[in-house]
């Protein structure tokens, strides 16, 4: 079990990583970048539609069908 951190207590360090930008170590103080630069292109790469999560767009049948499978699976024998 770990120890339980004394109120005042500074917090534990994080291990320097590489900076997921230009992969020098990271900093405390911009984890896990290394710069306010790195932090700052990551923001506008987020903002710019550059970094996305993949969607699958479904008809409404495949949706249909997809429930219908579900129910299926969870009745109970």
């Amino acid at each position: 079990m770990p120890p339980i951190d004394k109120p005042g207590a500074p917090a534990p360090r994080r291990r320097a990583r590489p900076c997921p930008i230009c992969s020098k170590l990271s900093v405390e103080r911009y984890h896990p970048f290394c710069s306010k630069r790195c932090a700052d292109v990551d923001l506008n790469r987020w903002l710019s539609g550059s970094y996305s999560v993949p969607v699958v767009e479904l008809e409404p049948e495949d949706v249909e069908a997809l429930l219908q499978q579900q129910e299926s699976e969870n009745k109970p024998s």
